[in-house]
């Protein structure tokens, strides 16, 4: 039963309908500032989850100890590795972040797409990411075992390939620590509950908070804006 719930986790990611309405109006951020920006798919949306009670949304909470930080999360549920890249650069230029935490590619990977082409989609996400000077934080994924052990192995080691070629911060598994627990699945067995949340954001911060520790300029108070949420 080990990885069960990630399994159909990620099944219910992939035929979630995308969306990308925005919700509620955020100032801009002013010189200063270092904004954060969640480029990512449901599992950054908070689908199924009450507002506020997403991992992106608990994330913000913990960065009211950074009072420089903006926070967006421009995440869209059902999203994949090509359709990011094909709306990153608008993202860029609409939101200019210092950070961008990547979480695309489960999806293609349950599509079966080629390795190849997630790998190139993923990596034109990044490249554009660095063309505009945002640095970028990759969180990996993982597919379950159905999908034979050749194919799910290469495509894990596609973020760790990514990250040391491009010498970016990894999230080795965003769902790390809970995957395999029914307690931290909601009723339908399929969305994390709130706690499990919590756990995503320790698998995010401990790695994101090396990113921030440089000291920052004075700015107002953290802002919160949710382009891709539900």
């Amino acid at each position: 039963m080990k990885n069960f719930l990630v399994i159909l986790y990620l099944v219910s990611a992939f035929f979630t309908p995308t969306s990308g309405a925005t919700v509620g109006p955020a100032p801009a951020p002013t010189s200063g500032t270092t904004t954060v920006m969640v480029f990512g798919d449901s599992l950054s949306a908070g689908y199924g989850l009450p507002p506020d009670a997403g991992w992106v949304n608990l994330l913000k909470n913990r960065l009211q100890t950074q009072s420089q930080t903006y926070l967006i999360n421009n995440s869209i549920s059902g999203e994949t590795a090509w359709g990011g890249r094909n709306r990153i650069e608008k993202a860029l230029k609409t939101h200019r972040p210092d950070i961008v935490i990547v979480e695309l590619g489960g999806n293609d990977g349950l599509r079966g797409a080629s390795i190849g082409s997630i790998r190139d989609n993923l990596e034109a996400i990044i490249e554009a990411c660095k063309r505009n000077n945002a640095t970028v934080l990759l969180a990996g994924m993982q597919l379950p075992p159905n999908y034979g052990i050749t194919y799910t192995q290469k495509f894990q080691d596609i973020y760790p390939q990514l990250a040391k070629r491009h010498d970016i911060k990894l999230v080795p598994f965003l769902l790390d620590g809970f995957g395999n627990k029914r307690e931290f699945f909601q009723a339908d067995g399929i969305h994390p509950t709130a706690r499990a949340q919590e756990k995503i954001v320790e698998n995010v911060w401990k790695v994101l908070k090396t990113m921030l520790d440089a000291p920052q300029k004075s700015s107002p108070p953290l802002a919160y804006d949710s382009p891709g949420a539900r």
